[in-house]
């Protein structure tokens, strides 16, 4: 296994992003419903949803270097994510 590049890195980052952006475009189920007419989707599948992507950014902020220790991340702010991952947690909990 290889350490990963910047280009990897922030690919892994940017992907977090989308992550944030379902979790904080849904914040309730009215607004899901009223955004995605055409769903056919429950409240438990949309709450499966939203603990997929809340589980994703904690997998993400939780990569480390090869060493098994040291975080890939270096400066990248965590505030966007750590909110979502609160909200997230909010919803399916």
């Amino acid at each position: 296994m290889e350490e990963k590049t910047a280009d990897e890195i922030a690919k892994i980052f940017s992907a977090a992003g989308d992550s944030v952006t379902i979790i904080n475009a849904d914040a309730n189920f009215a607004a899901y419903q009223t955004a995605n007419p055409n769903s056919d989707s429950t409240e438990t599948e949309w709450k499966a949803m939203i603990q997929r992507n809340t589980e994703h950014l904690e997998i993400i902020k939780a990569y480390k270097k090869v060493d098994g220790t040291t975080s890939i991340w270096t400066s990248e702010s965590f505030t966007a994510i750590d909110a979502a991952i609160t909200t997230g947690k909010a919803i399916y909990e």
